[in-house]
């Protein structure tokens, strides 16, 4: 999962054609290979938007606090050494946490634009709309693109600028696909910008493969039911007929990959029509709905080196659970 970022995709417009059969090629291509998947784009429609901010706020969840309080220790200091201009935020979801680096801006004289970027646009509409209200002066210039393919932003955005990944994004990207994205990031930076990205660490002396599960599997289902809503999305996109109460949520970390994995279980063999196509399910087997990889410096770094990044500042939560980080742009 994301935290407070959406890197998810709103329903396809039913007046649009070209973009229900992009998606409806997209899931029908995840659905055939052996580990059938999803992508989590697909999560995020106006109920699973809803449904996310709900797991932000559990207490098993703990990336959006730790990356709020380390946002809170060191934006302040940041924005009054780096004075940027304007702050671009991927994935912006409700911009929650962006609100911090705003009023540093703000308190700094620093700079008045904000541009919040999410697929998810209604979403976007009323976040912006709101801080608007609380935040007199600034421009909030809100753009509709999804992150997990190429995007276009302002050409003219003052410098220097700040480009943000929060609430551990890139961690629903396999290293490739990272690679990918974070490519798509250094075409935007200028020198004397700065990327600003959070990032969930992997399990170590303060934190436990446990309190990593239970951060994707709460007590409440919260997370389930998050989960699950990809099939409702499919059923009212695509014309799909899955049946919810068919197929259980599983989470686990998995070692080797150091990543989390969220699946949808079928409980029974069965089989889905999507757009006049059959899909069978046996029994135990799983659509994968997301992965959230973890990483640590030394896999940042990597992933930075071959994208021509590198990490300026770099600070952990106490635990070790979580870090903050802003990279340059290597001339």
């Amino acid at each position: 999962m994301t935290s407070d970022a959406s890197m998810g995709a709103a329903a396809p417009d039913a007046q649009d054609p070209t973009r229900h059969q992009l998606m409806l090629r997209d899931v029908l291509e995840g659905l055939r290979r052996d580990q059938k998947q999803l992508s989590p784009k697909y999560l995020y429609d106006e109920v699973g938007s809803e449904l996310f901010e709900r797991i932000t706020q559990l207490d098993e969840y703990y990336p959006t606090r730790t990356e709020r309080a380390l946002l809170k220790q060191w934006a302040t200091a940041w924005v009054d050494e780096l004075r940027p201009r304007a702050f671009v935020e991927l994935g912006a979801g409700n911009a929650d946490k962006s609100r911090v680096v705003l009023t540093a801006m703000q308190e700094a004289a620093s700079g008045n634009l904000y541009v919040p970027v999410d697929v998810s646009g209604e979403f976007l509409r009323e976040a912006s709309n709101q801080l608007r209200e609380e935040y007199e002066g600034f421009r909030i210039e809100p753009a509709v693109a999804d992150i997990s393919t190429p995007f276009e932003l302002p050409h003219d955005l003052p410098e220097p600028a700040w480009i943000a990944l929060l609430g551990s994004t890139i961690g629903n990207f396999a290293p490739s696909e990272a690679s990918l994205l974070l490519r798509r990031v250094r075409r935007h930076l200028r020198p004397g910008d700065r990327f600003l990205m959070g990032v969930d660490l992997r399990p170590g002396p303060g934190k436990s493969v446990e309190r990593l599960e239970r951060a994707y599997d709460d007590a409440l289902g919260v997370t389930a039911a998050f989960s699950l809503n990809v099939l409702r999305v499919l059923n009212r996109e695509l014309g799909a007929d899955f049946d919810l109460e068919a197929f259980e949520y599983r989470a686990f970390y998995e070692p080797d990959e150091h990543r989390m994995e969220l699946h949808l279980v079928a409980r029974s063999p069965q089989e889905v029509t999507i757009g006049g196509e059959t899909v069978s399910f046996a029994e135990g087997e799983s659509i994968r709905t997301e992965i959230s990889c973890k990483h640590d410096r030394n896999s940042v770094d990597a992933l930075f080196e071959a994208v021509g990044l590198r990490v300026d500042r770099w600070r952990e939560d106490p635990d070790g659970a979580f870090a903050l980080l802003l990279a340059e742009p290597v001339q």
